[in-house]
């Protein structure tokens, strides 16, 4: 299970940040050919399709997708490097959530939320799913957001097919710490 979890991030490296560390590129829409992700993962370990499609399937963030043949494949959010994965606009509701480390308070609670090297900030529906997420990064700590409000006032939201709630920025006017 611990090759399975560490062969999982590393997809997630690739994807998400340094395709061309395995020699493959991604197309503007994020979306890899599956073949040569394989390919270039077995460069370094045992790896096969069956083991893609099990860390696919059993990733409990769902952070990738397939698409309808499993031709191809990308991370679903979290980029630092520019694709369109296609995001659908939505409404979210009334209040969303963000989790992250004490360590980040200070600066949070001067600018807000940015999305420093990726391209959006996430925020979570619901406060455990925060607060998992928080502790990711040391000692929890959730804030809520005011969604409804930033979406009255023309913030855009978007939601990922894993459930993710994406968006630009955060201004402190919106966010109240728990």
């Amino acid at each position: 299970m611990r090759h399975q979890d560490n062969t999982g991030k590393f997809i997630a490296f690739i994807l998400r940040h340094h395709p061309e560390s395995i020699g493959m590129k991604l197309d503007e829409h994020g979306w890899a050919r599956t073949e040569d992700l394989i390919a270039g993962i077995a460069k370094s370990r045992p790896f096969d399709m069956q083991m893609l499609e099990e860390i696919v399937r059993t990733d409990s963030k769902q952070r990738y997708s397939f698409n309808e043949d499993k031709t191809l494949i990308r991370a679903n959010q979290g980029h630092s490097i520019r694709v369109d994965v296609e995001l659908e606009q939505k409404t979210p509701s009334d209040v969303l959530w963000h989790g992250t480390g004490e360590k980040y308070v200070e600066s949070i609670n001067k600018i807000g939320l940015i999305p420093k090297s990726r391209l959006y900030v996430h925020l979570s529906k619901d406060y455990e799913t925060a607060k998992i997420v928080g502790s990711r990064h040391g000692k929890p700590v959730v804030y809520q957001v005011n969604a409804k409000q930033m979406a009255e006032d023309g913030y855009q939201f978007y939601l990922s097919v894993n459930g993710v709630w994406l968006i630009k920025e955060v201004s402190v006017q919106y966010m109240n710490i728990l």
